[in-house]
Parts: structure tokens; sequence; C-alpha cells
């Protein structure tokens, strides 16, 4: 059932105005729908009295508590990966957010232009007008901005410091968060997303090629005929054209994208149920069937999420342009290549061409340039305040991820002062779907023990 439209006055110092939309009861929960206006620039003084966008977060309660209990209740702040992402939308309190509703107020952030927040795909961006004008609006929406949009948003909800936690690029904002306003946090909690700090992207990508090499020589070693048919289907389409249910051509290189399913315990094993009805028997031959381009068209289109295209490698930029990192990578480890005789699967890499065959990206193939071009890059972490942390900090790092590195992510571990890290190879990169309950719960018994 819906609420009346509450309003809440800007925040002192933060020029920002909240609010609530509409609550709802089910399932076991409270939600509640939250609308920030902050400043799209937060950090000059005539872009904090400019231009606004809208941030989204919905507040999960558990109905355990009363509402007079649930007031009392600290918040926690849940930061999404991605980029791109927006929060979860939860059908009912499960996994790490039942452990957390136990204690907490959740708020499920979008992530400036994702979800409900002000919108960022083809359709809005050319408002902005020239593509160097669409390009420099989207240097406010890497982390640096997120975190201040976290901060003015606790402030207008009044909140004491508020506990943080960050899965997969959410890490890597909890991370700019220590940097930037630490005064901000009780405790940080981190799975999957240490991120590198410094360096250029091109390490980032040389690491995470050899361990998605590594996840498939482990996939194909439990299910051997999907290598033939991996390279079958290669082969194939190298041949013969085949078109995704959105009228576009499936290309090798868009197919070697469903190696996304490499990336998880809770996910890899359903590759083989795509990969074994790939082909059907017709008149003019084998082809590709309708079942299996479906399921495809929904792992290689970034229609519901150009921004984690747009901005992927930008994560990794601090000092020079990033130019396509993975790409020229890419040239040294040729069994990705879509060429190759026998074609490893991809991992989360962005290469230049997906904003020439995706549908959903060309339009904005001129701003991605720019955009890895930039070679101006604002900071994302200060390591000289993270070496003088004293917030408690908790991280899962996952020995086998694909998308976080493990050896990048130990390395930034010891930069940081009293960060703790549980290294586990049972889990990995969605290790918060598979038991997120547990995983939860030791976080932040680690964090909590730093306080005693």
């Amino acid at each position: 059932m819906g609420a009346a439209l509450l309003e809440s006055a800007p925040a002192a110092g933060h020029n920002v105005r909240h609010t609530v939309r509409a609550r709802h009861t089910y399932r076991g929960m409270r939600t509640a729908e939250h609308y920030f206006q902050v400043p799209l620039d937060h950090f000059s003084e005539a872009g904090r009295r400019g231009e606004s966008v809208t941030v989204f977060a919905r507040e999960y309660v558990s109905t355990e508590h009363s509402e007079d209990e649930a007031a009392e209740l600290p918040w926690l702040l849940y930061l999404q990966g991605g980029p791109g992402g927006r929060g979860n939308r939860l059908p009912a309190l499960g996994g790490w957010s039942k452990a957390a509703a136990r204690n907490f107020r959740i708020l499920m952030l979008d992530q400036r232009g994702t979800g409900l927040s002000s919108a960022v795909d083809r359709n809005t961006l050319p408002l902005r007008g020239t593509g160097a004008e669409q390009a420099r609006y989207l240097t406010h929406f890497r982390a640096d901005s997120i975190v201040a949009d976290a901060e003015a948003i606790r402030a207008t909800l009044g909140s004491a410091p508020w506990t943080v936690y960050g899965q997969s690029y959410g890490g890597f904002c909890a991370l700019s968060y220590l940097s930037f306003a630490p005064e901000g946090l009780r405790e940080v909690l981190v799975t999957g997303g240490l991120p590198p700090l410094g360096g250029s992207a091109e390490r980032v990508y040389r690491a995470t090629f050899q361990r998605v090499a590594a996840r498939n020589a482990e996939y194909f070693a439990w299910y051997p005929e999907d290598r033939a048919a991996v390279t079958r289907i290669a082969r194939h389409l190298r041949d013969t054209e085949e078109f995704l249910p959105d009228g576009d051509r499936l290309t090798v290189e868009r197919f070697q994208m469903v190696g996304s399913f490499l990336g998880g315990n809770t996910r890899v094993d359903a590759l083989h149920h795509l990969l074994e009805d790939a082909f059907v028997s017709t008149p003019g031959g084998n082809r590709l069937s309708d079942a299996f381009l479906d399921q495809v068209r929904g792992l290689v289109s970034r229609a519901a999420n150009p921004l984690y295209a747009l901005m992927h490698e930008s994560i990794y930029g601090q000092a020079g342009a990033t130019n396509w990192a993975a790409w020229r990578v890419l040239e040294e480890f040729p069994e990705f290549r879509p060429d190759a005789g026998e074609p490893l699967l991809t991992g989360e890499m962005v290469y230049p061409w997906y904003f020439e065959q995706d549908p959903a990206l060309r339009p904005l193939r001129d701003v991605a340039h720019l955009l890895a071009e930039k070679d101006d890059w604002a900071p994302l972490y200060d390591p000289e305040r993270l070496a003088l942390n004293t917030v408690p900090v908790a991280a899962a790092v996952y020995t086998d991820d694909i998308y976080v590195d493990r050896g990048l992510s130990l390395e930034t571990a010891a930069a940081v002062r009293g960060l703790q890290v549980w290294e586990t190879d049972e889990f990995h990169h969605d290790g918060i779907a598979d038991d997120g309950e547990a995983i939860f719960g030791r976080l932040l018994g680690m964090a909590r023990s730093a306080r005693r």
C-alpha cells in the first residue's frame, strides 16, 4: 500500500532534497522508496549550487521489528556491483539481507545513472548535447561522486556514521569512501571488491586474463564435451550468419561473452545447460536454436546497463588514459581471440567493438572513445589516508575470482591500515548469492572484533 508524499528540507551544507514516495509491506519486510535530489557536481561551489540529479534508494526493514523499533536501528548502506548496476530488488529478505535486517535498516542504493536514479542510456545522453558534452557529463558518474551522494544522503537521513557493505564494484566505492569521507563510516564490509590503488589498467587486465584462462581450463575439465561445443559454435558463426532476437548478428566475439557464467559457483553449471541445446536440425542444415539465441541475447546485450560498458575501464583510470586497455592486452593472450582455433570464453573486459555490434551501444560510440582517451581522471583513492585508516574493515577475497584479482586485492589489503582479510577458495565472485548469510555474519563479526 502506498503512502502520501513526504518531503524534507535540504540538509545543511549538502543542498539535497528528499522525498519518500511510497511505502509497502510484504513477505516479512517493510519498504520505503527514497528519492534524493543531489548536485551533479559535488566538488565545486558552483557545482553544488548548479544542476542536480536524482538518486533513488529503497529501504528494507524486517517486520520482526516494530515501526518504533525500526526507527532506532542503525543504517546499512549496500553498494551494488557494476559499474552501472542498479541496486538489487529484493522479493523477500534472504541470504545476506536476512542476516543484516536483524540489526540494521538496509538502504539499497541505485547508484547515479542506474535504476530509478537519473537515467543514462542511448536515449537520454543526447539531451546533454555533443559527444564531448556527453563525455564531460559522465565524468560525474564515478566512485568519487557515488561516495559524495552517499554522504549527502546520510546527512539528510540524520544518520550517525553507518555501516557500508560493498559487493564487487561496490567494494571499490567503499575504498573511495574510506579515502575521502571516513568520518561517515562506522565499519566497512567488502566481498570480492578490493580495487588496485594505483598502477595502470593494463596491469589489471593482464592479471584477469590469466584468471579467466585458468577458469576456462577448470570448466572444460568438468565438461570436456563443452570444449568441442564452444569450438563448433565459433566455427559455425564464422561461416553462417545467425541473428539474435533483436535482429543483430551474433558474432564469435559476442558469443564469447557467455563466459560471464564462469564468474560464479551459483551460475557456472548453467553454462553447460546453455550449450547443450545450441543446435537444431533445419531444412537448411544445422542452425543455432531460437532458445539458445534468446538466452545469449540476454547475456551479450548492454541495453539494461550501458554505463557498464561506458565506464568500466574508467574505474581503473586515475592518471593517464585507459585507451581501451583490455583490447590492447588481448594481443598478449591470443587464445582469447575470436579467430583462435579453440577460442576461450571471455570475462568482464570491455572492447571497442561493443560499440559497433551492440545496438544499445552504437549511438554511444563516440562518447566511449572520448572517455577512453581522457587522460586527466581525478584520483579515486588516497593511499596516505588509507595507510592511517581507523575504520574497521573486513573483506572477503576469493582466491580464484576472475573479476577482481586475488594478488591485486591482497596488495591493496596490505596498504589499508587495520583491514582484515578472509581469503577463501570456497566461493567465487558471486559468493553472497551462494551463502550470503554466513559470509555477511563472518565479515561483520571480524569488523566488530576490531573494536574490542
